[in-house]
Protein backbone atom coordinates (compact mmCIF):
# COMPACT_ATOMS: atom_id res chain seq x y z
CA UNK A 1 0.00 0.00 0.00
CA UNK A 2 1.36 3.44 -0.94
CA UNK A 3 1.91 5.89 1.89
CA UNK A 4 0.36 9.03 0.45
CA UNK A 5 -2.27 10.10 -2.06
CA UNK A 6 -1.01 12.94 -4.25
CA UNK A 7 -3.06 16.13 -4.49
CA UNK A 8 -3.19 18.02 -7.78
CA UNK A 9 -4.77 21.46 -8.15
CA UNK A 10 -6.69 22.37 -11.29
CA UNK A 11 -6.27 26.11 -11.95
CA UNK A 12 -8.79 26.40 -14.81
CA UNK A 13 -11.28 28.51 -12.90
CA UNK A 14 -8.77 31.14 -11.91
CA UNK A 15 -8.68 31.78 -15.66
CA UNK A 16 -12.50 31.65 -15.78
CA UNK A 17 -12.66 34.62 -13.40
CA UNK A 18 -9.97 36.48 -15.34
CA UNK A 19 -11.70 35.95 -18.68
CA UNK A 20 -15.07 37.10 -17.33
CA UNK A 21 -13.64 40.60 -16.99
CA UNK A 22 -10.78 40.50 -19.47
CA UNK A 23 -7.25 41.64 -18.76
CA UNK A 24 -4.64 39.70 -16.82
CA UNK A 25 -6.01 39.22 -13.28
CA UNK A 26 -6.40 36.88 -11.54
CA UNK A 27 -3.49 35.01 -13.10
CA UNK A 28 -3.67 31.18 -13.19
CA UNK A 29 0.13 31.06 -13.47
CA UNK A 30 0.43 32.88 -10.14
CA UNK A 31 -2.10 30.47 -8.64
CA UNK A 32 0.06 27.56 -9.81
CA UNK A 33 3.15 29.14 -8.24
CA UNK A 34 1.37 29.72 -4.93
CA UNK A 35 -0.04 26.20 -4.86
CA UNK A 36 3.34 24.62 -5.56
CA UNK A 37 4.94 26.71 -2.83
CA UNK A 38 2.18 25.50 -0.49
CA UNK A 39 3.18 21.91 -1.22
CA UNK A 40 0.64 20.73 -3.78
CA UNK A 41 1.94 17.72 -5.71
CA UNK A 42 1.12 18.93 -9.22
CA UNK A 43 -0.95 21.28 -11.37
CA UNK A 44 -3.74 20.40 -13.77
CA UNK A 45 -4.80 22.70 -16.63
CA UNK A 46 -7.43 21.95 -19.28
CA UNK A 47 -6.90 23.77 -22.57
CA UNK A 48 -10.33 23.53 -24.14
CA UNK A 49 -10.84 23.88 -27.88
CA UNK A 50 -12.97 27.01 -27.32
CA UNK A 51 -10.36 28.53 -24.92
CA UNK A 52 -13.10 29.47 -22.47
CA UNK A 53 -10.69 29.59 -19.52
CA UNK A 54 -7.07 28.42 -19.84
CA UNK A 55 -5.30 29.90 -22.88
CA UNK A 56 -2.31 28.58 -24.83
CA UNK A 57 0.02 31.10 -23.22
CA UNK A 58 -1.19 30.03 -19.77
CA UNK A 59 -0.47 26.36 -20.20
CA UNK A 60 3.05 26.93 -21.56
CA UNK A 61 3.80 29.34 -18.68
CA UNK A 62 2.38 26.89 -16.12
CA UNK A 63 4.56 24.15 -17.62
CA UNK A 64 7.64 26.35 -16.98
CA UNK A 65 6.54 26.95 -13.39
CA UNK A 66 6.02 23.22 -12.80
CA UNK A 67 9.45 22.48 -14.28
CA UNK A 68 11.02 25.05 -11.95
CA UNK A 69 9.46 23.37 -8.92
CA UNK A 70 10.24 19.90 -10.24
CA UNK A 71 6.58 18.90 -10.13
CA UNK A 72 4.26 17.62 -12.84
CA UNK A 73 1.86 19.39 -15.15
CA UNK A 74 -1.21 17.31 -15.94
CA UNK A 75 -2.39 18.68 -19.30
CA UNK A 76 -6.10 17.94 -19.82
CA UNK A 77 -7.14 17.90 -23.45
CA UNK A 78 -9.54 16.54 -26.03
CA UNK A 79 -8.28 13.77 -28.29
CA UNK A 80 -8.00 16.02 -31.35
CA UNK A 81 -5.14 16.55 -33.81
CA UNK A 82 -4.69 20.14 -32.61
CA UNK A 83 -4.42 19.20 -28.94
CA UNK A 84 -2.21 16.19 -29.56
CA UNK A 85 0.17 18.41 -31.54
CA UNK A 86 0.23 20.97 -28.72
CA UNK A 87 1.00 18.26 -26.17
CA UNK A 88 3.80 16.92 -28.35
CA UNK A 89 5.25 20.44 -28.59
CA UNK A 90 4.88 21.20 -24.86
CA UNK A 91 5.83 17.76 -23.51
CA UNK A 92 3.97 17.91 -20.18
CA UNK A 93 4.55 15.26 -17.55
CA UNK A 94 1.07 13.85 -18.25
CA UNK A 95 -1.62 14.28 -20.89
CA UNK A 96 -5.12 13.44 -19.70
CA UNK A 97 -7.63 12.81 -22.48
CA UNK A 98 -11.10 14.06 -21.58
CA UNK A 99 -14.45 14.31 -23.39
CA UNK A 100 -15.36 17.78 -24.55
CA UNK A 101 -18.56 19.37 -25.84
CA UNK A 102 -18.96 23.06 -26.62
CA UNK A 103 -22.36 23.36 -24.90
CA UNK A 104 -21.29 21.85 -21.56
CA UNK A 105 -20.43 24.06 -18.58
CA UNK A 106 -17.87 21.56 -17.32
CA UNK A 107 -16.71 18.07 -18.25
CA UNK A 108 -19.79 15.85 -18.15
CA UNK A 109 -19.16 12.13 -17.80
CA UNK A 110 -16.17 10.16 -18.93
CA UNK A 111 -14.34 9.67 -22.19
CA UNK A 112 -15.85 6.99 -24.43
CA UNK A 113 -12.72 4.93 -24.97
CA UNK A 114 -14.76 1.98 -26.29
CA UNK A 115 -16.32 4.12 -29.02
CA UNK A 116 -13.09 5.96 -29.89
CA UNK A 117 -10.65 3.10 -29.56
CA UNK A 118 -8.61 3.98 -32.67
CA UNK A 119 -8.37 7.72 -31.97
CA UNK A 120 -7.59 7.31 -28.28
CA UNK A 121 -5.20 4.45 -28.94
CA UNK A 122 -3.23 6.51 -31.46
CA UNK A 123 -2.88 9.43 -29.03
CA UNK A 124 -1.83 7.16 -26.16
CA UNK A 125 0.73 5.39 -28.35
CA UNK A 126 2.23 8.73 -29.44
CA UNK A 127 2.43 10.02 -25.88
CA UNK A 128 3.86 6.80 -24.51
CA UNK A 129 6.58 6.86 -27.17
CA UNK A 130 7.54 10.43 -26.20
CA UNK A 131 7.61 9.77 -22.46
CA UNK A 132 4.41 11.74 -21.83
CA UNK A 133 2.31 9.86 -19.29
CA UNK A 134 -1.09 9.15 -20.83
CA UNK A 135 -4.19 9.35 -18.66
CA UNK A 136 -7.83 8.70 -19.60
CA UNK A 137 -10.67 10.45 -17.76
CA UNK A 138 -13.43 7.83 -17.70
CA UNK A 139 -16.60 6.75 -15.94
CA UNK A 140 -16.67 3.83 -13.53
CA UNK A 141 -17.68 1.44 -16.32
CA UNK A 142 -15.96 -1.97 -16.53
CA UNK A 143 -16.00 -1.84 -20.35
CA UNK A 144 -14.21 1.52 -20.36
CA UNK A 145 -11.60 0.23 -17.92
CA UNK A 146 -10.94 -2.78 -20.15
CA UNK A 147 -10.64 -0.48 -23.16
CA UNK A 148 -8.13 1.69 -21.29
CA UNK A 149 -6.03 -1.39 -20.67
CA UNK A 150 -6.38 -2.38 -24.33
CA UNK A 151 -4.90 0.93 -25.55
CA UNK A 152 -2.12 0.60 -22.94
CA UNK A 153 -2.96 3.73 -20.96
CA UNK A 154 -0.75 3.74 -17.85
CA UNK A 155 -3.21 5.89 -15.87
CA UNK A 156 -6.96 6.35 -15.65
CA UNK A 157 -8.81 9.04 -13.72
CA UNK A 158 -12.32 8.25 -12.61
CA UNK A 159 -15.07 10.87 -12.87
CA UNK A 160 -16.47 11.28 -9.34
CA UNK A 161 -19.10 13.92 -10.12
CA UNK A 162 -22.19 11.72 -9.72
CA UNK A 163 -20.86 10.31 -6.45
CA UNK A 164 -20.20 13.74 -4.96
CA UNK A 165 -23.45 15.26 -6.26
CA UNK A 166 -25.55 12.44 -4.81
CA UNK A 167 -23.93 12.92 -1.39
CA UNK A 168 -24.69 16.66 -1.40
CA UNK A 169 -28.27 16.01 -2.52
CA UNK A 170 -28.67 13.34 0.20
CA UNK A 171 -29.64 10.73 -2.39
CA UNK A 172 -28.45 7.78 -0.33
CA UNK A 173 -29.32 4.98 -2.75
CA UNK A 174 -27.56 6.68 -5.66
CA UNK A 175 -24.60 7.57 -3.46
CA UNK A 176 -24.15 3.99 -2.23
CA UNK A 177 -24.42 2.65 -5.78
CA UNK A 178 -21.90 5.18 -7.09
CA UNK A 179 -19.49 4.43 -4.26
CA UNK A 180 -19.73 0.69 -4.93
CA UNK A 181 -19.13 1.29 -8.65
CA UNK A 182 -16.07 3.41 -7.91
CA UNK A 183 -14.63 0.85 -5.49
CA UNK A 184 -15.11 -1.97 -8.01
CA UNK A 185 -13.68 0.08 -10.89
CA UNK A 186 -10.60 1.06 -8.87
CA UNK A 187 -9.94 -2.56 -7.99
CA UNK A 188 -10.46 -3.64 -11.63
CA UNK A 189 -7.98 -1.03 -12.87
CA UNK A 190 -5.45 -1.94 -10.20
CA UNK A 191 -5.72 -5.62 -11.13
CA UNK A 192 -5.01 -4.66 -14.76
CA UNK A 193 -1.86 -2.80 -13.73
CA UNK A 194 -3.25 0.70 -14.32
CA UNK A 195 -2.56 3.56 -11.89
CA UNK A 196 -5.77 5.10 -10.58
CA UNK A 197 -6.58 8.79 -10.07
CA UNK A 198 -9.93 10.44 -9.32
CA UNK A 199 -11.45 13.87 -9.73
CA UNK A 200 -14.52 16.06 -10.32
CA UNK A 201 -16.90 17.48 -7.76
CA UNK A 202 -14.72 16.62 -4.75
CA UNK A 203 -14.98 18.90 -1.72
CA UNK A 204 -14.17 18.78 2.00
CA UNK A 205 -17.28 16.71 2.74
CA UNK A 206 -16.75 14.06 0.06
CA UNK A 207 -12.99 13.63 -0.18
CA UNK A 208 -12.86 11.19 2.73
CA UNK A 209 -15.07 8.62 1.02
CA UNK A 210 -12.76 8.60 -1.99
CA UNK A 211 -9.42 8.78 -0.17
CA UNK A 212 -10.37 5.70 1.87
CA UNK A 213 -10.56 3.53 -1.25
CA UNK A 214 -7.42 1.39 -1.62
CA UNK A 215 -5.21 1.86 -4.71
CA UNK A 216 -6.19 5.46 -5.53
CA UNK A 217 -2.91 7.31 -6.04
CA UNK A 218 -3.94 10.86 -6.90
CA UNK A 219 -6.85 13.28 -6.54
CA UNK A 220 -7.18 16.24 -8.90
CA UNK A 221 -9.41 18.97 -7.50
CA UNK A 222 -10.06 22.41 -8.93
CA UNK A 223 -13.35 24.29 -8.83
CA UNK A 224 -14.06 23.72 -5.15
CA UNK A 225 -10.55 24.67 -3.96
CA UNK A 226 -10.44 27.79 -6.11
CA UNK A 227 -13.87 28.78 -4.78
CA UNK A 228 -12.88 28.06 -1.18
CA UNK A 229 -9.76 30.19 -1.66
CA UNK A 230 -12.03 33.23 -1.95
CA UNK A 231 -13.08 32.73 1.66
CA UNK A 232 -10.04 31.27 3.44
CA UNK A 233 -7.16 31.71 0.98
CA UNK A 234 -5.58 29.27 -1.42
CA UNK A 235 -2.88 27.97 0.93
CA UNK A 236 -5.37 27.32 3.73
CA UNK A 237 -7.80 25.54 1.43
CA UNK A 238 -5.02 23.31 0.08
CA UNK A 239 -3.70 22.50 3.55
CA UNK A 240 -7.16 21.57 4.82
CA UNK A 241 -7.76 19.31 1.82
CA UNK A 242 -4.33 17.74 2.32
CA UNK A 243 -5.13 17.03 5.98
CA UNK A 244 -8.50 15.46 5.14
CA UNK A 245 -6.94 13.23 2.47
CA UNK A 246 -4.18 12.09 4.82
CA UNK A 247 -6.59 11.42 7.69
CA UNK A 248 -8.88 9.31 5.49
CA UNK A 249 -6.02 7.44 3.88
CA UNK A 250 -4.37 6.69 7.21
CA UNK A 251 -7.09 4.13 7.99
CA UNK A 252 -6.43 2.38 4.66
CA UNK A 253 -2.71 2.06 5.42
CA UNK A 254 -3.39 0.74 8.89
Amino acid sequence: MHDRIRLGLNVDHVATVRNARGGHAPDPVRAAQMALKAGVDGITAHLREDRRHILDKDVFAIKEVCDTFGRPLNFEMAATEEMVALAVEMKPHAACLVPERREERTTEGGLDVVGQLETVGAAVAKFNALGIRSSLFIATDPAQVRAAALVKAPVIEFHTGALCDSFREQEDVIFNNELSRLQAAVQQAHDLGIEVHAGHGIDFDTVGFIARIPHIRELNIGHFLIGEAIFIGLEASLHRMRDLIDAAHKGVRE
